[in-house]
């Protein structure tokens, strides 16, 4: 709040244009972090534009209790359809809306640990989740969170959560490959389990990438000995999309790449394109009958006033419908291979330790500050504000986390724009770093 007068002016966007956000002060900037990652298609996009025009002449809003509408049936019933499956399990066949991530993650919480409560297992009140996680900023978020920042100041109101190891391939030994370092995780996970398993309910996951904890990433081997952990100890899987989901990471679904399927999926952030809030979490069919009761007490009694949205569901209807159209996902795996190609000059820099890549998201850790604590949080010291600044005066809004600096721009990028990407990140290093070229 005391930066911005000063250090930090506010930018005065006027309107957004694809991948371009164009200010009042006549300049343009890059939005090369989609506006928090929720602006996957670019902005101001035509056909998700007209999709939420249409449907306003038609129906705004309606209570969802009791009521339902076509928008929200259809959008259900496609996100059941993309939804990650695995051999051997039932698909995820129930949805449940919500206004945001945050949210979102609110719902599977709640949903877990009360269907343990109506299965009789009223012991299991813990829920595990990763060092360096983050789930958003609600208490029950928080309580999942890891990222001291956010949490410290209201820990005393938090929920008991367990912190597993991170898989953080960053994290790996000299002689670790990231594959390694994930069943090392896996290993000390399996430990933890054996010791709490009986009162966890729920164990919840960024699949491939911890988003806001420095764009950290992990091999899906993880995922894969999670999902066998969970289904031993009779825990639940929560599998948090929010960031990574519609194709980010080149795949629909980041679980995906793993193979998996988890207990309850939270969906958000680019679920509308970025155009308006909603969340969606997919859940089973058993944890759905697990709630079905005469007694209101066994109920799951949790709802927001504009959950289901009209106008939101009728956005994602048409971001999904661009995301077939467009074959966004053999797209996005073309422009993470020009995003790499521009990425390895970074390798070699020699104010960056490490530079990494999960499909349209590259992350170029700079040497110092974050070290390899798993710490990196956002725009924190000297070293990520001059890096900001120095990109913000060359026309990119690239928004580091503490002292990592990361491409996650929207999928209809431009080569040109990729190019400016990755001179303006080889300057804000300079700066960052004190270069008096760029003072």
């Amino acid at each position: 709040m005391r930066e911005h007068p000063d250090v930090l002016p506010l930018l005065p966007i006027q309107r957004g244009d694809r991948e371009w956000l164009h200010g009042f002060d006549g300049r343009r900037y890059l939005d090369a972090v989609s506006s928090w990652w929720t602006c996957i298609h670019g902005h101001a996009e035509p056909r998700i534009a007209e999709a939420i025009a249409a449907q306003a002449r038609t129906l705004e809003h309606v209570i969802l209790a009791g009521c339902t509408h076509e928008p929200a049936v259809t959008l259900a019933e496609k996100l059941l359809a993309i939804a990650p499956r695995q051999a051997g399990r039932a698909p995820l066949s129930k949805v449940f809306y919500a206004d945001n991530g945050s949210a979102g993650v609110e719902v599977a919480l709640k949903m877990a640990f009360h269907w343990f409560r109506n299965a009789g297992e009223a012991q299991r009140t813990k829920f595990v989740a990763l060092e360096n996680s983050y789930h958003g900023e609600t208490l029950g978020a928080l309580a999942v969170g890891d990222i001291p920042l956010y949490r410290r100041v209201y820990a005393p109101l938090l929920a008991e959560a367990l912190f597993a190891p991170s898989p953080d391939a960053f994290q790996a030994a000299a002689n670790e490959t990231a594959e390694q370092h994930a069943h090392r995780a896996a290993d000390a996970l399996a430990a933890m389990l054996a010791e709490h398993g009986e009162t966890v309910c729920a164990l919840i996951l960024e699949p491939l990438v911890q988003c806001a904890g420095g764009m950290r990433m992990h091999h899906p081997a993880y995922l894969r000995r999670v999902r066998d952990l969970c289904d031993a100890h009779g825990i639940f899987l929560i599998a948090d999309e929010i960031a990574v989901g519609f194709g980010r990471t080149g795949t629909m679904f980041a679980c995906e790449q793993a193979g998996i399927a988890p207990d309850l999926l939270c969906l958000s952030k680019g679920l509308t394109g970025g155009s308006l809030p909603l969340a969606a979490v997919l859940t089973s069919q058993r944890i759905y009958d697990g709630f079905l009761d005469d007694s209101r007490e066994r109920a799951f009694l949790h709802s927001h006033s504009y959950t289901g949205n009209p106008l939101g569901c009728a956005a994602a209807l048409a971001s999904l419908a661009i995301v077939e159209s467009d074959d966004v996902i053999a797209r996005n795996r073309g422009t993470a291979a020009k995003m790499a190609e521009r990425a390895a000059a970074f390798r070699t820099n020699p104010n960056v330790v490490d530079v990494r890549q999960t499909g349209m998201i590259v992350a170029i850790e700079m040497s110092t500050g974050s070290g390899k604590d798993g710490t990196a949080v956002e725009i924190s010291g000297n070293r990520g504000l001059r890096a900001y600044r120095e990109a913000i005066a060359r026309g990119v809004l690239l928004r580091p986390l503490g002292d990592v600096l990361y491409w996650f721009p929207p999928y209809c990028i431009g080569d040109d724009a990729l190019d400016l990407l990755a001179d303006t990140t080889r300057h804000a290093i300079d700066a960052a770093f004190g270069d008096p070229t760029c003072a």
